[in-house]
């Protein structure tokens, strides 16, 4: 069982944090990507597909927690994670991750158990089984950037 955190950056060494517009709706954990207009980004899309490891940050300095999502054209912290660092990141409802578990984008700003020879983004640094749940919704998940 995922243990409870209050902040997306669990572990920094390089503290590369930036400020973009949000395109649409974005939640702290979420891994993002750049859209095609200058500072603007959107939950990375591609399954499986290359990604920058930059995840959406709470916006801490104004009292939000982490499950206070952003809405578009909202100015979203952006965490550009170092190999190594840990994240409170998203992992895809109806995933089954154990310790150790390779992760990729599930295309929607959440992760997912890598399949093939799809790009890793993260290892899963604790189990989470979100097979069988009942709420059809992500759950937070401690992982190290690859």
């Amino acid at each position: 069982m995922a243990t409870t955190k209050y902040t997306i950056k669990l572990k920094k060494y390089v503290d590369i944090q930036e400020e973009y517009k949000a395109l649409a709706a974005i939640t702290p954990g979420h891994l993002v990507e750049f859209t095609t207009v200058k500072d603007q980004v959107k939950v990375h899309a591609t399954a499986g597909g290359v990604a920058v490891p930059m995840f959406a940050l709470e916006n801490e300095l104004a009292g939000k927690a982490i499950s206070d999502a952003y809405a578009a054209g909202d100015l979203v912290p952006v965490w550009v994670v170092q190999r190594g660092e840990q994240v409170y990141a998203l992992l895809a409802d109806g995933e089954n991750a154990s310790i150790g578990s390779l992760l990729m984008s599930a295309g929607n700003g959440t992760l997912k158990v890598r399949t093939g020879t799809n790009t890793i983004v993260a290892q899963a640094l604790e189990a989470l089984n979100l097979t069988a749940s009942s709420v059809t919704a992500a759950a937070r998940i401690v992982v190290m950037v690859w």
